[in-house]
Order: structure tokens, then sequence, then C-alpha cells
């Protein structure tokens, strides 16, 4: 039945009744005699004059508000100039006063420079962002008053204008690199009056038409049309209240009380950079988040979330004045920090500690600074999301979890959107996908019904999560679509849509938690995983630097173990500064589009730097605490030094070349020499020499080359391929069979490289179809056979290369060293290839139905099979030190310093080494590069042949250094007992001197394992990511050394947190 007042339309053709009222609220053809021309029925023109910022990305950082408006300002007519080029920085000062006829009425600032832009008072108070470059994300009006009181005095505002859309400065397609020259013409600068009654009309017709067109034919479709059509018709006779009054009666039908609820969450995911840098996303903030606070003058029920507290800290430091305000509306429960991390991280990359770390200095800075501290895990928009993130989030705290990226697959569906996640150590967490499938929802009715229709929970959960405002480049919600949340509260037809904060959301959801389906393991993005590779310095970079501040956390520990935490003070402040600094470098390239290698080219040598600054850091505090430790003042020795819990014994390169009595002497060329040396676990031994138990032969057999050094046995062929290699004493062969079939390892392999768009991200499935063995004869490419470099007693060394093309050539040392357990390859590449994609190839002789790599804190097993869809679509997967495929008593592991994209299948293993995308950077990884893999056979499992400690050791070689004698030997910590990894030893957070130690269980067993401390310990307690204190647990203490015993559950993470006496 029609409502009162609505008649149906004479025809009953939808097909032009529907196009008609869409015609009258929103086509700027008929804009003369449709609503569009009376929603502005005045206008005036402005004053304005424009400056300059001198420079070009980021200058506008060195200048203050203050400044800037003591400028020398030029007039500037609108339409007249070009400002420019991109990245620049444009201010306009704008002047007018306001007719007193306009008196009772909503008086608007209108701006158009199709870029973005801020509008700013007069005092040096940013006031709103303004976006004019995208029709699908506009914001080109800033509302100077609701209720216009005549005689006021004039206006004056600043409008900040960046020479950059929403989403970079493409000439073209999204993904373009950008246009270093584009310049922004000035459309529109004007004053204006604004048709209450009309805006409403206009907002009115828009949700009813869209109710109709997504409703028909169902009965509530046609009702709305009718509803619409009569309200054309009333505002024709100039029934402007007619028309509101049956709006205003339409929406109060409401819906049934089975209705599905719609979080309404508004928020504007901003990436930290992707197609604009860093200097433009903090703009983008200030931008994003003036504009909020903005909305909730009007409309007070607007609840938004901001995750990134990268992005509040840049607010606070740039933008002092927007921060306290924001601050207020965090109190009043408005503005709501969520996520709990510095940045939203690659969810692949990153080490455990580097999650464990965004936790902990998000969640620092949210508490120090708002006094909040967040509930829920929020990670939107990223990569794929490890098996291990459940676990890293009980170690903080938290147990949900929210996002939607896995809603791009290219293959499979997942299969729920509210949902139990249980990680690889058993923890579970509540993860929640929003139907929507998307973070930017318009607050469309389309988007409410396609999240109800495309729900994967239905019967299971009555409410999900609908994320609307403009994102990815910020701006948040806006006026219309707050306008769209009133009207859609509650209609009969659509779902509901509520405002919620997340904390209320998920608290519904937790009441369904015992009807949602379970998922273990990974949560694999079908897209997105040539990520793993692109950009190859981010990656070699980041796990350096990660390896760095964990060895310069490690040796501070020591120091203030020495100095006491009273004698401490001065040191761990001071590097304790530089360490969280060092790390806030560090955790901000962690973001999911600058690790990934998924931004523009002028992103990268800033994340470089940041990197670099990082390291240094990390140097300082290292060599500070080294004088602590070892002293400064006596005759020198030179010692190695060990971080890692195993003792060890290694070639290493000595600096100054010395004898000892049966040592093993291998000079290099430089006066240098080799040396086996032996050192205690996490602690430091002279650098003596010590024999081998066996030395390392090479002998050329038939253009062969065979390698031994008593543990492995390899032969490498001219062209650089492993053809054989076995553990001593055991006849299996990695590379070739029992009946001679002949296979290989390191196969340089060379693949066309065409992704369907997404050019930095993907690497699609068809890229398999196109191999290349470069090393191998007969390839067509030239090979430089492999000769001799180092030929032992410590370290053979064999070197070979290949011209790739006239831009890229490939050169390789092939390393065996006294007790080693892997051949090592160092690689140096010279690369300039067009979409092209280099891996190395191992084809082992192992029947084996699952690989397992390594991951944060943990290891994940992974068909090796296309049995199903979903293991046919993992066809390039995520790794980090290592990968291991084995039988139950044999196997192979390749260690890696650098690299974390990998594939298993059948019998072969890759390890992926370079790409060579051109969007969005058309430079991306065009350099020289330098990696290290390593070969590894073993006997027994992986836990077994302790793949995780060597991988361990890969990365973390010993560091040599020039100290007095008499401090030149000592252990800090030792570990009995097997399967777990003492991974980090850092000063406690809050500045006491106590110390955090973080293990976790490596070989999927539970185990028991004792540590022991050479420290005076007063208490040992149980903490989490987050430092905080729990239970004690018992420990013994005798003679300056401490025990603590530990029994570990499979993939477990631990904290202790130890106070010194």
């Amino acid at each position: 039945m029609a409502d009162p007042g609505v008649q149906a339309s004479i025809h009953k053709n939808l097909h032009t009744t529907l196009p008609r009222i869409y015609n009258y609220y929103s086509a700027t053809r008929f804009k003369k005699v449709n609503l569009i021309d009376r929603l502005y029925p005045d206008s005036k023109a402005v004053e304005i004059s424009h400056w300059a910022i001198p420079g070009g990305v980021g200058a506008w950082q060195e200048w203050t508000f203050q400044e800037v408006v003591a400028q020398n300002f030029s007039p500037v007519t609108v339409g007249d100039s070009s400002f420019g080029p991109t990245w620049t920085t444009h201010w306009f000062k704008v002047h007018f006063t306001v007719p007193d006829e306009w008196a009772g009425s909503e008086v608007r600032f209108r701006w158009g420079s199709n870029s973005e832009a801020a509008v700013w008072s007069s005092d040096g108070r940013i006031l709103q962002g303004l976006s004019t470059g995208d029709e699908g994300s506009l914001r080109t009006d800033y509302t100077i008053t609701r209720n216009y009181v005549a005689g006021s005095s004039p206006f004056t505002y600043y409008i900040e204008m960046a020479a950059n859309k929403l989403l970079g400065a493409s000439p073209g397609d999204l993904i373009d690199p950008p246009d270093p020259n584009l310049f922004f013409k000035l459309t529109r600068a004007e004053v204006v009056r604004l048709d209450s009654q009309v805006y409403k009309l206009t907002r009115d017709l828009e949700v009813i038409y869209q109710l109709a067109d997504e409703l028909i034919p169902d009965q509530r479709g046609y009702q709305a049309m009718y509803t619409a059509n009569q309200m054309v018709n009333s505002i024709i006779k100039g029934d402007d209240s007619g028309a509101s009054d049956l709006a205003d009666q339409y929406f109060a039908k409401g819906n049934g009380g089975r209705a599905h609820t719609l979080a309404t969450i508004g928020n504007c995911h901003i990436d930290s950079a992707w197609l604009w840098p860093f200097s433009e996303t903090k703009r983008k903030v200030a931008r994003s988040f003036s504009s909020q606070l903005k909305i909730m003058e009007d409309y007070p029920e607007h609840i938004f979330v901001a995750s990134q507290a990268q992005q509040w800290a840049w607010c606070k430091q740039y933008y002092p004045e927007l921060f306290q305000r924001i601050k207020t509306k965090v109190t009043e429960g408005k503005f709501i920090p969520v996520g709990g991390t510095w940045v939203e991280m690659d969810g692949n990359i990153p080490s455990g500690e580097s999650f464990v770390r965004q936790f902990l200095h998000g969640q620092k800075f949210y508490q120090q600074e708002l006094g909040f501290t967040c509930k829920e895990f929020w990670l939107p928009d990223t990569f794929g999301y490890s098996a291990q993130i459940p676990a890293l989030m009980k170690h903080v705290g938290l147990e949900r979890f929210l996002t939607q990226k896995l809603s791009w697959n290219t293959v499979n569906k997942f299969p729920n959107h509210s949902f139990v996640w249980e990680g690889i150590d058993g923890t579970t967490v509540l993860a929640h996908f929003p139907p929507g499938d998307s973070y930017s929802m318009n607050v469309k009715v389309s988007e409410a019904l396609h999240s109800v229709k495309n729900l994967e929970d239905k019967g299971r959960a009555s409410t999900s999560a609908f994320l609307f405002g403009y994102g990815d480049g910020g701006g948040g919600p806006t006026q219309d679509m707050l306008e769209r949340v009133r009207r859609l509260a509650d209609t009969d037809g659509c779902p509901r849509l509520k405002i919620m904060t997340p904390d209320q959301f998920f608290g519904r959801l937790e009441a369904d938690k015992h009807n949602l389906c379970r998922w273990v393991g990974e949560l694999y993005l079908e897209r997105h995983n040539g990520t793993y590779t692109t950009q190859a310095d981010m990656k070699r970079l980041c796990r350096l630097a990660e390896f760095k501040l964990r060895d310069a956390e490690f040796l501070l520990s020591q120091a203030i173990t020495i100095l006491g935490p009273d004698g401490a003070k001065d040191l761990l402040q001071q590097s304790q500064e530089a360490l969280e600094e060092a790390w806030k470098k560090v955790m901000l390239n962690q973001f999911h589009d600058v690790i990934p290698g998924s931004g523009i080219e002028i992103i990268y040598p800033e994340a470089e730097r940041l990197y670099q600054e990082a390291i240094v850091a990390a140097l300082t505090v290292w060599n500070n605490a080294k004088d602590v430790v070892f002293g400064s003042d006596g005759e020198k020795t030179e010692v190695a030094v060990n971080t890692l819990q195993w003792p060890r014994t290694e070639v290493v390169k000595l600096t100054a070349a010395q004898h000892q009595e049966g040592g093993a002497d291998q000079r290099v060329k430089e006066g240098q020499q080799y040396a086996l040396v032996e050192v205690p676990p996490m602690g430091s031994a002279p650098a003596k020499p010590v024999t081998p138990p066996n030395t390392v032969t090479v002998e050329e057999v038939d253009g062969v080359f065979v390698v031994d050094n008593g543990v492995v046995r390899a032969e490498v062929n001219a062209w650089g391929q492993v053809i054989s290699l076995v553990v001593a004493g055991d006849d299996r062969d990695v590379f070739r069979r029992a009946d001679g079939t002949q296979l290989g390892g390191n196969q340089l392999v060379l693949y066309d490289d065409e992704p369907i768009y997404w050019d930095a991200w993907d690497v699609m499935d068809y890229h398999l179809e196109t191999p290349t063995v470069l090393n191998v004869e007969g390839s067509g490419y030239s090979v430089t056979p492999v000769t001799v470099v180092e030929s032992g007693p410590l370290l053979v060394k064999l070197r070979w290369g290949v011209t790739i093309s006239a831009s890229s050539t490939f050169t390789q040392d092939i390393e065996l060293s006294a007790t080693s357990p892997y051949l090592t390859c160092a690689s140096s590449v010279t690369w300039g290839e067009d979409r092209k994609f280099l891996k190395v190839l191992f084809d082992a002789n192992i029947h084996a139905r699952r690989a397992s790599f390594d991951v944060q804190f943990g290891h994940l097993e992974r068909a090796t099979h296309m049995n199903t869809s979903w293991d046919t679509a993992r066809y390039e997967v995520c790794g980090h030190k290592w990968a291991d495929i084995s039988e139950p008593d044999w196997g192979v592991a390749v260690l890696n310093d650098s690299k974390y994209g990998w594939m298993a299948r059948g019998h072969q293993l890759t390890l992926s080494l370079l790409r060579s995308p051109k969007a969005p950077d058309d430079t991306a990884d065009m350099k020289d590069h330098a990696f290290k893999y390593a070969i590894m056979p073993h006997t027994g499992t992986l836990q077994e042949a302790e793949v995780v400690r060597r991988a361990y050791e890969f990365n973390n070689p010993l560091s040599l250094l020039q100290v007095p004698i008499d401090k030149s030997e000592w252990s800090a910590v030792s570990m009995n007992g097997s399967g777990a990894v003492l991974h980090t030893i850092k000063p406690a957070e809050d500045g006491s001197g106590d110390l955090v130690l973080r293990l976790y269980e490596c070989n999927a067993a539970k185990t028991t394992v004792t540590l022991t401390l050479s420290w005076d310990v007063s208490s040992v307690k149980v903490c989490d990511g987050l430092e905080v204190a729990g239970e004690d647990l018992p420990f013994t203490q005798a003679d300056g050394v401490a025990s603590v015993r530990l029994s570990l559950a499979p993939f477990t993470i631990h904290a202790l947190r130890i106070s010194l006496s």
C-alpha cells in the first residue's frame, strides 16, 4: 500500500520514471530546471591573492603558518593562472564580506583547484580539508555558518593548496608513475548561500531513488519509486515542504525485527605513503582529521576512528592545536584510536619482533598521549596475514581482528566474514571481514544490500561492520554520507545502519561467537604476491635493521647488568631514546605500501635513508654499550662477539693476520686472514684460530668442481649449478637420484612477469609457463664458467657469472667454509630488466607432500601439490629466513639473508630474487644488488638438523672487535634444552633498568628449557608484549648466576621481565 499522499505514476514504465528521478537531483545537464541550481541561489566572488612556498616535496614542513602569512601575496583571478609543479605548496589569502540579505541562511565557501587543499583560519587553525580533484571523492564546500548574522565583520581565510590530487599525481591511469610537472588551475573561489531545504530534498531523493533502483521488482522498490516521483511532482508545483513531508513519511517506516544490523563506523584509511610521499601524508592526516571535527559540529552522533599511531604523532608534531581539539573528542568517545600499531604494517614481511614493537609503540603513544588503549587489531588493507598473528595479538593482549583485503582473492572466495581465527600455536582470536568488501563505503543503498547479500555468515551473526568514508588517500566521511546514514538508520527494505564504536561492534559479535566457524593457519591473499620481492632493498635493509637493533639491545642490556640499574641511568636514557627513534623509522618503513614495494619512486630514497639512520643509531648504541662491557683502556686484542644463544664455531676474516700454533692458515690478498674461531653463547672470546676437524678441499674432475669440508660434499658444474649435494656419511644425494638421474640446484631461472594490472603488486600464475634457465649449457646466455678463487684450507670459493642482457649481469661466489653445514651463494647483480622475474630453483631428489617456511616466531607448513584450488593459488608464498622440503629423516633447507618470496611445487623449491615492474615506480630495482642464500642438506628432520639455528647464524654473523684483553671473554646467557629461541634481550621501555627477554618455541613441539643468566637477579616475572609484569616465576641464584626453568608449548611466545639486584 502506498503512503498517504503518494500517487503512483500514470505510466508504469520504470525505465523512464527512475531516470527522471535521478536527473532531478543529480544531472548537471538539466541543472537549470532541477534542484542543482537551486542549491546555491546566491553567490559572490572573493578577493584572492597567492604566494608559493619555495621548494618541492616536503618544503612546507620548514614553514610555520605565521611565517607564511607574513609573505607578500600577489592578487590572482579564478581561471587565469596555473599552480605547480607536482608536490609544491601554494597559499591563497581569501577575503570577503557576506551580504546582509543572506541573514538567517547557511553560508559556505566553495573552492575548486582540481587538487587537495585545506582551509585555515586567520589565526592559524586548520579548519577542514578540501578535495576537488576526484569526482568520486569530493569535498568542495566549507560551511562558515549555519545561520548568518547580518552586520558580521569581513571574513579572511587562508587556503593551503597541494599540487597533487587525492590519489597522487598520475597523468593517466591510477598507478602510472607520477608526472613531475602537473599544474593546477583555480576554477572556483566564492562565498555562497545554501538553500537548506533544497539540500534536504536532494538527499531525500537520492536515497529513495537508490532504494527504488535496488529493490525493484520488490514491491518496496515500487513504493520508493512512486514516493520519489510524487516528490518531483510536488517540487515542480512549488510545494517543497510537501515533498519534504513525503520523504519524512517514507523514512518513518522501520525495518522488521530480524533485519541485519550494519555497524556503521566512520573512518579514513590513509596510506602512510603510496602514490604520494610521507610528507604529503602528514597533510592528509590534518585535512582528514580536521574535516571530521567539522562534521561532528553538526552531526553529534558521528563517530570516527583512526588507526596508525604514527599519523596521530604527525598530527601532534605538525598540527598541535588540531591535536588538542582531537583529544577533547577522544575523551568524549567520538574520535577513537584503533588498531594499536605504529602503522598499518605489511602482514607478512616484518619479523615477529617488529610486530611486537608495532603494538608496543602504538599502544604506548595512545596511552601516554590520549589515555586510551586499543582493544582490537585493525588492519584493513594489507597483502596477506601471517599464521602467527593470533599469537602475536595474544602476546600484546588483543583478541579482536578486523581486515577486508581477502575480498581481493582471485581464485577462492573466503568462506567467512565473522569467524574464529586459530594461529599456529593454537591461539584463537575473533576475526571479522566487513562483508561490503571495502573500508571506503559511501553509504549507498547498493553497498548496504551487498553487505547482507554477500555475507557468508547468514544466520550465524546478526551484526557486521560497515566502514564508510573516503580512504587510501584519506578524507573520511562527508556531510552527504552522514545524511544518508540518518535516512537509512531504520528503513524498510534495507539493513539497519547503526553508528557504533568498534568496541560496541565487537561486543555484539562476541555474543554470536559460539555460532562462528573456525579458520586455522594463514590468511593467504591470492593477490599481490609479487610484493614479497619488489623493491629488494626495502627487504634487505629491513632484515639488516631488525638484526642490528636486536644486537644493540642485547649489548646495552649486558652493559646495564654491569653498571647496575642506577649506574646505567644516563646510558639507558640516551640509548633508549635513540633506539625508540630507530625502531619508529623501521616501523614506518614497514607500512604496507613501503616495504612491499608498491609505492612511487620518490618514497624509496627517503625510506632507505630512514633505514640507514636506524642502523647507524643501532651501531651507536652498540658502540656505547661496548665501551661499558669491554672497557676502553689497556692492551687490545681482537675478539669475536656472538649475540645468539648457541656456542658458535665459524670461519671469520680477521682484520690483521696472526698465526697460532695448531691453527690453519689461510691468508687473504689484502693482508687479512681467514680463521676458524670458537665463541660462547651470547658473549665473546678472543678470535684465536683453532684447527678444524677437517680442512676444506676443492678438486676439479672433468669440468666439475668437488668441494668438501667433512660435513657436506658438493659438486658444482661449469655453469654454477650444484649437481650433487650430500651430508658426510650419508649416501643420499639431494640433486642426483639413485638411478643416476641428474637434477640440479642453484638453477638461475628468468620468467616473463606481466601481471594483469597491479604491476608492482602481482605476479600471475601464468608466469610459471615462461621459464628460461640461464646457467645451463645451450641456454643462449653468455655464462662465465666457474673458476676457483679460494682453495682452502678454511674456505673454498668458486666464482661464476652470466650476462642476462645488455643491462643485467649476475656474478656469484659459491663458498664452503670449515665446519659449515651449508653451501653459501653470495650474489652480485646489476639489474636493468623490464618486467622479468629472476628466481633460483632447486630441483631436489626429495619426495615431500609439504614444505616448511619460516614465519614470525615459528614456521608454517604448506602443500607442495595442487589438489585443491586453495593449494593451486599458493604458487608464490611468503617465508622469512629459510624454507625446507624434507622426507621424514632427510631433506634440504635453503637459507637467505634478505628474501621473502618462495614456491614449493612437487620436488622443486624456488627462492625469488628480483622483479622489474614499471608501475607505480618505473625505476623499481633498477640498480646493483647483493644478497646471499645457502643450500643446507641435512639428515633427520629440520628440527633435528637445527635449521632454525643455522638460519639465525646465517643472518647474524659474528662481530669482530678490538677490545682490552682482560675483558675479552664472557657469556651472558645460555640455554639448556632444545626447541626454544631466545630472540630478544632488551631494556624495559619504562627506563627502570629491568630487562625483558622474549623467546618462542621453534620446533612445533612441547619442550622444557633452562635459561642460565650470568646476572645478579632479584625477580623474574612473566610479562606480555607491552611489558606489563604478571606472576612471579621461581628461579635459583648462586654466585652471580640465575637459572629459570620454562615449559613451552608448540610455537608459543613468552616474555620474561627480569629485575636486577
